[in-house]
């Protein structure tokens, strides 16, 4: 399937379906599909939190009443990418993994030997973009000799990452650079090869609009945080994209984020108990103010969940300074509101088939307008989502260059 079948293919069934996953269960108490599948609302409903937890990550795999089934595998068929394998180098001088966490290094690893594998022609010179300490750009400049730019705006990581080069004898230049400003143009050739590693919304945006404008000759790209943008609604890249039935507003481009596989145990434990209680808050001033509608709230009120439930609720209240009378029973509204927080996770599973298929009509656009502007494209996963929920990797070079 060209790039241009599979995005119009994606769009139709996004448009269809987007009732399922625009739906906010954690705002909304009743959600407007519910009375068309009740069965599988039911269903939903009456799972445990621990049952929601353990299908968070593979929801397409849980055996749920119909149309759950029928839309998990146009899922997985819609979202299907390549799976690419790394041939890791076994020993690797110290100085290039110095203060990385294994799971990072990982991620390091897989995309950069990917990058050189995907890539048709050597790289003249690597510019990593975002680079933070240049540790991938170090990696790839080390491994095939080339010179490496790296281009980052903390003057501290800059300082750390030359200490680091100038121990591997890597010939690095790294510039303080804000990568959102039109002069970092002033930084590429058309000869570079560009890497970012999980550059956010409108800074791997910018960097596909400065590889185009500057002709340079390869790309490689693991986009991640699709919602950090500086519009309200999504815009586009690609002509394609832009004449698509879908329109985007920041808040739906959140929706593949909602996966992760970091947190450990205490901190899932405390994301939890926070969310509990903020939903055990909601049922509070729903009834209370007799007005059946969500009042945000920080996700970290002041003095957090240390303070306690009652005094949790109460700072709530102070936030939005109102004055509810006391619920006759605190426990049994914190119970409601840890019922609440398993009716929604549960909820939120059918939102979960849309994650990835979301986020493939985000990196189709963003592979469109590269193709259109004269480049080769593949995407594909460079590592297992077990190391990061954002393994898929944009691999694009400049035809007849």
């Amino acid at each position: 399937m060209s790039l241009a079948a599979h995005f119009a293919e994606l769009d139709q069934w996004l448009q269809q379906h987007q009732a399922l996953w625009r739906a906010k269960p954690f705002t909304q108490p009743s959600l407007a599909w519910e009375a068309d599948w009740p069965e599988l609302a039911h269903w939903l409903r009456q799972r445990t939190l621990a049952e929601a937890e353990a299908a968070h990550h593979s929801p397409q795999q849980l055996q749920a009443p119909e149309p759950f089934a029928a839309l998990a595998a146009d899922s997985l068929r819609l979202s299907q990418l390549p799976r690419w394998q790394a041939e890791l180098a076994e020993h690797l001088p110290e100085p290039l993994y110095r203060h990385i966490p294994g799971r990072k290094w990982q991620q390091i690893t897989h995309f950069a030997d990917v990058a050189r594998a995907g890539l048709q022609r050597p790289a003249t010179r690597w510019v990593d973009w975002c680079a933070g300490k240049g540790h991938l750009g170090r990696l790839l400049a080390w491994q095939g000799g080339q010179p490496l730019v790296c281009l980052e705006h903390d003057a501290a990581l800059n300082q750390a990452g030359a200490a680091l080069s100038q121990a591997l004898a890597v010939a690095a230049q790294h510039r303080q650079a804000d990568v959102l400003a039109p002069s970092c143009a002033e930084h590429l050739t058309g000869n570079d090869s560009i890497v970012a590693l999980h550059a956010c919304g409108q800074l791997h945006m910018t960097l596909l609009q400065q590889l185009v404008a500057n002709h340079c000759r390869q790309l490689a790209l693991a986009p991640c945080c699709y919602n950090r943008i500086d519009s309200e609604c999504y815009q586009p890249l690609s002509s394609v994209a832009r004449a698509a039935h879908l329109q985007l507003s920041r808040d739906d481009l959140a929706l593949p984020m909602q996966e992760t596989v970091t947190a450990g145990q205490r901190e899932r434990q405390q994301r939890d108990r926070s969310m509990a209680w903020r939903l055990a808050f909601d049922l509070w001033q729903r009834e209370a103010r007799g007005i059946d509608s969500y009042l945000p709230t920080p996700s970290k009120p002041p003095g957090g969940t240390a303070q306690g439930f009652a005094g949790f609720c109460r700072s709530l209240t102070t936030h939005h300074q109102l004055h509810l009378p006391a619920p006759s029973d605190w426990r049994q509204l914190e119970a409601r509101g840890w019922q609440r927080l398993a009716e929604v996770r549960n909820l939120e599973l059918l939102r979960g088939l849309f994650r990835r298929p979301l986020e493939v009509w985000l990196l189709l656009d963003r592979a469109l307008y590269l193709q259109k502007s004269g480049y080769r494209v593949q995407l594909g996963e460079f590592c297992p989502a077990s190391l990061t929920p954002r393994n898929v990797l944009l691999l694009a070079e400049k035809q007849n260059p």
